[in-house]
């Protein structure tokens, strides 16, 4: 620093004589900003990851290790008196002290409460009558109804769609037992489930499997049955759920994108929302609107208080608290809403203290009592999200808005600013969910951004409303339904906008990834300065050209490691979660697929690694969206030569569906004659073992889609694959008759590779398993799936045929390799 020091003027303000000249132009304008007060972000990290791993642990071990935190803080605490003299001694001698032994306290002290929560709750887990039952016991579950039912046709097998929703357990009786049980269960039941209100006691038997350590559902529970309501939802959930059933009759009369979006944006209640809004909501990044996040808790709070503006403050504090605790009751306490409503809480509290709340402090605070209360939060998507996108907001906004505020309008750099900067603390998340980065979040929020605040305080008001004048709350829906009309429009314009997702590396690698690119983009903006335009316009531009463009961002991605199978791979059965997509070279940058998977993107990250750019044969067993969901972003991939596709007529709207996406392409809807359906793509000879012509008319019902699955028999130069779709018991003995009788299939030899049938399920023909005695049976199968895929017997079956059994659940895409004189598989299973 060159000049002379500053100086006191009389009235004791240090002024510099130098002047304002020598200070930088763009620090002159407005306050500098505050210090931010990072003092409970240790404890508050420390807790989180501490109740993360602690989650999975046994409670013994975590009891332990709260014991081991609470003795380090005894001693942080009795070191604070020596501190303290210290720093009377050094405010004495004018030296700067510091507090490590406060510090210390503060996280050993959270840690040592967080760990002792989640010792005592994970104990509860446990233990009771429902651990002790085993996998795939029967028992009668009674409970209370804990979260709204939601459908899951999109991943379902069968015909019939299923609902899904959690009970909290009352009571279970199972294997000759009974006993009272505090456990949380996943129930996934058939469609009357869906008109079970939320607080209702019900009753109902069914199967259950138990969950992994770390899931907060204690089990999965499967039944055909419907419920039996034992008593109606009490007090305050019976006010509540007459309230959001009459904002739904409110909006039946509405179009479909507002009955989705009102009550969505409202009370978070979207499951009216079509199909293909909410894939552009989840395209554009928008889909936040209708999980009511802190955003419209800070709307309709700050509505409040600036009605009661003219109230004094204790008045206002206590008008604040009401609306929290009825806004948390209205909208469900969601991990966002909570966190939203705890830092509410301690804004309420600096207005009633007379202190100036700080956001980052608030947010610890947050963080630090919901996971003491619910320690399960710190696995939760929706909980991380939230924290991420607040803590985006509250260390990158203000700068952000002030570096933009160079170039453009102070309201504009902010509006940019906002949605920005949540965007780039929430996208390495994201891509764990979806393996895609939104282009166009940043203006779909900013352009989404006004018509949010009137449709959230027309949608409460219009609730509140209904019950007391439901013309009134008519007329408010529809005003809202006019600001929804624009959230819709400017989400299904941009989803349809050119390279509105670009595929991102999936799994661990891609939040890294996209974490790293984030930081150094954050860390380049935090260093940029006056002279910012100059270079880091440069970079800038690079890293647009290396995302969108196709060639740049292939290249790129092909040099990460790890990525893809190896050089020379033979066949890859994908991980596209629950689901179904193989490939099998066929030449050089080609191959034979079967099946496709659900729609995300899975399916074109997996052809893209493996350098396939062509399709020789395209096979698609049957026509369940878990099988041909990916269709449209396959064919947008690659060419495709030909495609087989399933016999079955059924499901008609999705055949429909698919014939109508291939059109301009070469289709056979072909069945197994008495020679077998045969024919050659690249260098795989294929014949189609299943289903019969005769068996199409018998096999024609809904629930008869699976075992309509086109089995294949797949033999490339060196390798021999039979892949058997999702057939049933019956479709599997027809396969095995088809078999004896000496079709074209593999007969009694046996086979290098099995696809397993349906996902690892527990219905497979125990002699076809023998007769085709695989080397390798792959599962391609979902983690954490609601259907017990792969079934432990069906796993045992293959093992104990002397196969090697590797599931994409836990080992990712599987390769199958030559290996000296045989084959080899390569793939990233955890250690047994």
């Amino acid at each position: 620093v060159t000049g002379p020091p500053a100086a006191a003027d009389a009235t004791g303000r240090r002024h510099d004589p130098a002047g304002p000249r020598d200070r930088p132009p763009t620090e002159t304008a407005g306050p500098p900003p505050a210090p931010v007060d990072a003092r409970l972000v240790p404890a508050a990290l420390a807790l989180w990851a501490a109740t993360g791993i602690g989650v999975a642990a046994d409670a013994a071990l975590l009891g332990a290790a709260a014991a081991l935190a609470g003795a380090g803080a005894t001693a942080a605490a009795l070191r604070l008196p020596r501190e303290a003299r210290a720093r009377a001694r050094g405010r004495h001698h004018g030296a700067p002290t510091a507090r490590p032994a406060a510090a210390v306290l503060l996280v050993l002290t959270t840690l040592c409460a967080g760990l002792a929560s989640t010792a005592v709750q994970v104990h509860t887990r446990s233990t009771g009558l429902l651990a002790e039952l085993g996998d795939g016991a029967s028992a009668v579950l009674v409970g209370h109804v804990a979260t709204e039912p939601r459908p899951v046709a999109q991943r379902q097998w069968e015909s019939v769609p299923r609902q899904r929703l959690e009970l909290r357990l009352t009571e279970v009786a199972g294997r000759g037992q009974a006993g009272p049980s505090r456990a949380r269960v996943v129930l996934v039941g058939p469609p009357e489930w869906a008109e079970v209100a939320l607080g209702e006691q019900v009753r109902v038997r069914a199967t259950v499997r138990a969950t992994p350590p770390g899931d907060a559902a204690a089990a999965l529970a499967t039944t055909r049955a419907a419920p039996t309501i034992l008593a109606g939802p009490g007090g305050h959930l019976a006010v509540v759920n007459h309230l959001r059933q009459d904002l739904r009759a409110l909006t039946a009369d509405l179009p479909p994108h507002a009955r989705g979006l009102v009550p969505g944006i409202a009370v978070g209640d979207d499951r009216a929302l079509p199909a293909d809004l909410a894939a552009a909501m989840r395209a554009t990044s928008l889909t936040h609107l209708t999980a009511v996040s802190g955003a419209h808790v800070a709307i309709v709070l700050g509505v409040v208080l600036a009605a009661l503006a003219w109230l004094p403050r204790r008045w206002r504090a206590g008008g604040a608290v009401v609306v929290l605790v009825a806004l948390v009751t209205l909208v469900r306490p969601e991990a966002s809403v909570l966190r939203a409503a705890v830092m509410g809480a301690v804004v309420v509290a600096a207005l009633v203290l007379g202190r100036p709340a700080r956001a980052l402090p608030g947010l610890c605070t947050a963080v630090v009592v919901l996971l003491l209360g619910d320690p399960w939060l710190a696995r939760a998507y929706g909980f991380v999200l939230s924290v991420l996108a607040t803590a985006g907001l509250v260390l990158l906004a203000r700068p952000w808005t002030r570096w933009l505020a160079r170039w453009l309008p102070r309201w504009l750099a902010a509006a940019l600013a906002l949605p920005a900067a949540a965007q780039a603390a929430c996208a390495p998340v994201v891509v764990l969910l979806q393996p895609a980065v939104a282009t166009y979040a940043v203006p779909a929020n900013l352009l989404a951004a006004p018509a949010v605040p009137p449709a959230t305080v027309l949608g409460v008001a219009a609730t509140l409303l209904a019950p007391l004048w439901p013309g009134g709350a008519h007329a408010l829906v529809h005003v809202a339904a006019g600001c929804t009309w624009w959230i819709a429009t400017v989400a299904r314009a941009l989803a349809a906008a050119p390279a509105a997702q670009l595929p991102w590396l999936p799994g661990p690698a891609g939040l890294v990834a996209l974490a790293v690119l984030t930081a150094a983009a954050v860390a380049l903006l935090a260093r940029a300065g006056p002279r910012a335009p100059r270079w880091v316009a440069a970079p800038a531009l690079l890293a647009l050209v290396a995302l969108l463009l196709p060639g740049p961002r292939h290249l790129a991605s092909g040099l990460l490691p790890g990525r893809g199978p190896p050089p020379g791979w033979l066949a890859v059965q994908c991980d596209v979660g629950q689901g179904g997509a193989f490939l099998l070279r066929s030449g050089p940058g080609a191959a034979v697929m079967v099946d496709v998977g659900p729609a995300g993107g899975a399916a074109v990250t997996c052809l893209r690694a493996a350098g396939v750019r062509r399709l020789d044969l395209l096979v698609l067993t049957h026509a369940h969206a878990d099988h041909v969901g990916a269709l449209a972003e396959v064919l947008d991939t690659v060419d495709v030569a030909g495609v087989l596709l399933g016999p079955g007529p059924e499901p008609a709207a999705t055949v429909a569906a698919v014939l109508g996406q291939l059109d301009g392409v070469p289709v056979a809807r072909p069945v197994a004659d008495g020679a077998g359906t045969q024919g050659v793509a690249g260098d795989v000879t294929w014949a189609v073992l299943w289903p019969p012509a005769g068996a199409v008319p018998a096999l024609s019902g809904p629930d008869d889609v699976n075992d309509l699955s086109l089995a294949l028999d797949l033999r490339a130069p060196g390798l021999h694959v039979l892949a058997p779709g999702d057939l049933e018991l019956a479709g599997q003995a027809g396969l095995l008759r088809a078999l004896r009788h000496g079709g074209a299939g593999p007969g009694a030899a046996p086979v290098d590779v099995v696809v397993m049938a349906h996902h690892g399920s527990a219905r497979q023909d125990r002699t076809l398993a023998a007769m085709l005695d695989p080397r390798l049976a792959v599962v391609s199968v979902g983690a954490g799936n609601d259907y017990g895929h792969p079934a432990p017997a069906a796993l045992e079956l293959y093992g104990g045929l002397g196969a090697a059994v590797l599931r994409t659940d836990l080992c990712g895409t599987i390769a199958v390799v030559p290996a000296g004189d045989g084959l080899g598989a390569v793939a990233r299973c955890p250690p047994r």
